[in-house]
């Protein structure tokens, strides 16, 4: 499996594996059946339910043209919504356990998702071959939305050990510190686990306290230096996401 070395705001480069062309077609068939599903209850309600043949049947052709596309509209914004939603992710891609990232190491924003979908209407043309060669012959099985956003999917799918996670061991008498973390994301923080052991290991202070930094900004945090350590801090943030999310190992 094809890696990508994605390199985050701390100038740390972090490998993750690329998604493989049958993961995101399993997961592209995956929402197409989610889609169809919903086009078929959608038209069985208005139709059988509300009797909407026969009020079309007063409408000229623009209007019922509209309100078809109404009723199918939630097809048309599927991905760009459940991306944006679920950090990256569609019900197809979290059964086969694919995300969507930023190349740069930042979280994927609205606007990443929105070119992804606006490129779609390109790369599904032709029966979507024109997005199958591009995640063929591109580096990254990217296509050529994700070329536009600076996106690629990769796999989360990696066979690691709890250290390389953002898992850690928390007591059941554990007190954390600083609630705000909530507002992190699980890809936030695995950025922040990975940036954290890469420096402790190599006693990178630059790095921690610039890690440190990052994260007060992020959450507004003001931390007394005499209390606690970059390091203390850093690992505390951690332990303190893992309590509120429940990934206690």
């Amino acid at each position: 499996m094809s890696q990508i070395a994605i390199n985050t705001s701390q100038n740390v480069n972090i490998n993750f594996n690329i998604a493989s062309v049958g993961e995101r077609m399993l997961a592209f068939i995956i929402d197409l059946l989610i889609k169809v599903l919903y086009a078929v209850v959608a038209f069985y309600v208005f139709f059988n339910f509300f009797d909407l043949g026969y009020l079309l049947n007063g409408l000229d052709q623009w209007s019922q043209m509209a309100i078809y596309i109404a009723i199918t509209f939630p097809i048309y914004i599927y991905p760009v919504v459940l991306e944006s939603l679920m950090e990256g992710q569609t019900p197809g891609k979290k059964l086969m356990k694919i995300r969507v990232v930023k190349i740069d190491g930042y979280q994927a924003s609205f606007g990443d998702y929105l070119i992804r979908w606006v490129f779609r209407l390109i790369d599904t043309s032709f029966a979507g071959v024109v997005g199958l060669i591009s995640m063929i012959v591109s580096k990254n099985n990217q296509r050529l939305g994700d070329i536009a956003s600076g996106t690629a999917v990769i796999s989360l799918k990696n066979t690691i050990n709890i250290s390389h996670t953002i898992l850690e061991n928390i007591h059941e008498d554990y007190i954390p510190s600083f609630p705000q973390v909530i507002a992190l994301s699980d890809n936030d923080m695995r950025i922040i686990k990975d940036n954290y052991t890469k420096a402790l290991r190599v006693d990178d202070r630059q790095i921690i306290n610039k890690l440190s930094d990052k994260i007060k900004g992020i959450l507004k945090l003001e931390v007394d230096a005499t209390k606690m350590t970059e390091r203390q801090f850093i690992h505390i943030v951690i332990k303190d996401y893992n309590y509120y999310t429940g990934k206690d190992s």
